[in-house]
């Protein structure tokens, strides 16, 4: 890998001249031939070392440093080429060029560049050479990161190990973004998930992961998936992130009742199989609908016009047939997609040019990143579930009870919350605690894996649930437990959570007869207590709510705090809604009336 050289080239290493064996003393008659010879000898090798040194007449004794950050899979390759261009002494304004390379991940420099994010990169360089473009989005618009040409390419590929390969063929064949995107689908469970578990690389920190949300976000777009399909997708990879290829690789490799498949670029797949030689190799899966490419571009942000010219001369030789014959060696394939001898089967991947998809624009990228990032924020919900009287009646013509079926209804959700995520229940109907009291705490508030009295959150939750049963007298204090609600959640907000109240109930509202607040009272309550700098929004879940008043008043109450009011008709209706309602933080502030259904 990068960094080594041999020992006979360069920096001492291997000396090609044996030491001269000891002196014999000569007559006086010959020790003019001995001498004359050594004479020769010497200003021979004097004459060599300034050739070797000093290639180039022209150069001076004053260099041109030219320094180079690139991301650590591709830095062996240019290395190796940094190395030719230095010793060939090529002149700029009659110095030479001194190169050094680096390596920095690609998210680190972008970060530092752009000042945009965490880093841990300290770098200034005249050239970097990223691998991919991608990171050039968030960065000047003012032509300074211009790329000079590409480096390499890479195809963003899916990837398994070859037993897990093996046993994907009844199941996953051929790859696919589609394949992938469905078993990745937090919406659909029973699906393909149940035999493949879908492995993410973080997409802030790793371009293939970006690469492959994009193009999978591209093929349910163009096959008429809605926003809450990506949504799933985006919510289940949130929760199977792996920090590294190295990490991918050595989870896929571990045996498990569910296939893992990840994604990773072709290069590294190749690296993986020939620098580690694994017992259970990595095989490259090429999706059917083509992929995207790392295009490795070489950002020259060199200030001075000296530097400058030192940094174009540079990129010419990266670009050039040699440094083209260099980066093949590596694993990588040309820009025009042509791999060298080293992409065949035996190290797990395929000579064969992939269909080539375009990379998004920058805006596309940046909505993509940002939905990400607020899919990724923590949770923080307080679930109100109708005990009241109507809550035994049918919800629908299965005859389940409108009680059993938001009990379903919310453990089904439940699922699709990761371990993280903090919740709390109340039940409410009238007068639970005692005269004008209407709403009783279940579950405190807290994460959904703490334990309590040896029991998770998760799985008390999973048993409140199972065992509610509506109070058949009871009549539904909504109005009160709403504000009690609102005011806990506000004053507790956490600013790096997303605070939501979730109310399942059905379609009567508020029918307290202990008077309690109003329908207007209530709008206006949680209108002025809205802020949007500290939202709380309300989400409603409201079985058969037929009548128009009820349904207008349902909706108000959601959209004065920003949120959502649903009314299903059924139970299978239920997973798309929570869906929807996850959905929903891709556009906060600003859902309007979206989700209102």
């Amino acid at each position: 890998m990068g960094g080594r050289h041999r020992t006979d080239e360069l920096e001492g290493g291997f000396n090609p001249y044996n030491d001269p064996p000891p002196r014999r003393r000569a007559s006086r008659g010959r020790v003019f031939v001995p001498l004359a010879g050594a004479v020769a000898l010497a200003v021979l090798l004097g004459v060599a070392a300034y050739v070797v040194v000093n290639k180039n007449p022209s150069c001076g004794s004053d260099k041109i440093a030219l320094s180079v950050v690139a991301s650590p899979d591709i830095q062996p390759a240019v290395q190796k080429v940094a190395g030719r261009f230095t010793q060939a002494g090529k002149a700029i304004d009659g110095k030479c060029v001194a190169v050094t390379v680096k390596a920095a991940d690609s998210a680190d420099v972008a970060n530092a560049m752009s000042g945009s994010g965490p880093t841990n990169a300290k770098v200034d360089p005249d050239i970097w050479v990223p691998d991919s473009s991608l990171w050039l989005a968030g960065l000047t618009k003012d032509g300074s990161a211009k790329p000079a040409g590409s480096a390499a390419h890479s195809p963003i590929v899916l990837t398994a190990s070859k037993a897990g390969a093996e046993k994907l063929q009844a199941a996953f064949s051929p790859a696919s973004w589609t394949g992938l995107m469905s078993a990745a689908n937090a919406g659909n469970p029973d699906g393909l998930a149940k035999k493949v578990r879908v492995l993410a690389l973080d997409p802030t920190q790793n371009a293939a992961g970006l690469g492959a949300l994009l193009a999978g976000a591209n093929v349910l777009k163009a096959a008429g998936g809605g926003e809450e399909v990506l949504v799933g997708v985006l919510r289940q990879l949130s929760e199977s992130t792996v920090p590294s290829p190295d990490s991918l690789f050595a989870t896929l490799t571990k045996a498990a009742a569910r296939i893992p498949v990840g994604v990773a670029s072709e290069q590294s797949v190749w690296a993986f199989n020939t620098k580690t030689t694994p017992s259970n190799p990595a095989v490259a899966l090429y999706p059917a609908e083509g992929t995207v490419s790392l295009d490795y571009p070489i950002v020259i942000t060199a200030k001075s016009d000296a530097v400058r010219k030192a940094a174009e001369s540079f990129a010419a030789e990266l670009t050039s047939a040699s440094g083209r014959k260099t980066v093949q060696d590596y694993g990588f394939r040309t820009p025009d997609g042509k791999g060298g001898g080293l992409l065949k089967a035996e190290n797990g991947v395929s000579a064969k040019k992939p269909v080539e998809l375009p990379l998004p624009d920058a805006a596309t990228i940046t909505k993509l990143a940002q939905a990400w990032h607020q899919i990724k924020l923590g949770t923080k919900l307080l679930a109100l579930l109708d005990i009241s009287g109507t809550m035994a009646l049918p919800a629908d013509s299965t005859g389940v009870s409108r009680m059993r079926a938001i009990s379903g209804v919310a453990q089904e959700g439940l699922k699709l919350f990761p371990e993280k995520t903090e919740i709390g229940t109340w039940v409410f109907s009238d007068n639970l605690r005692g005269e004008g009291v209407d709403w009783k705490e279940i579950v405190p508030m807290g994460p959904l894996a703490q334990q309590i009295n040896g029991v998770t959150r998760r799985d008390l939750i999973a048993q409140g649930l199972r065992q509610l049963r509506a109070i058949k007298t009871g009549n539904t204090g909504l109005n009160d437990t709403l504000w009690a609600a609102y005011q806990k959640m506000t004053q507790e907000y956490e600013a790096d959570k997303v605070n939501t109240i979730i109310l399942f109930t059905d379609g009567v509202g508020n029918d307290d007869p202990n008077g309690g607040i109003s329908n207007p009272q209530i709008l206006r309550k949680l209108k002025q207590a809205y802020d949007p700098k500290r939202p709380v929004n309300i989400l409603i879940i409201s079985f058969n709510t037929t009548k128009d008043e009820n349904r207008a008043q349902m909706t108000s109450i959601a959209k004065a705090t920003g949120g959502a009011a649903f009314f299903p008709q059924t139970v299978l209706e239920i997973r798309n809604i929570f869906l929807k309602g996850i959905a929903r933080r891709l556009c906060a502030p600003d859902c309007g009336a979206a989700g209102q259904q």
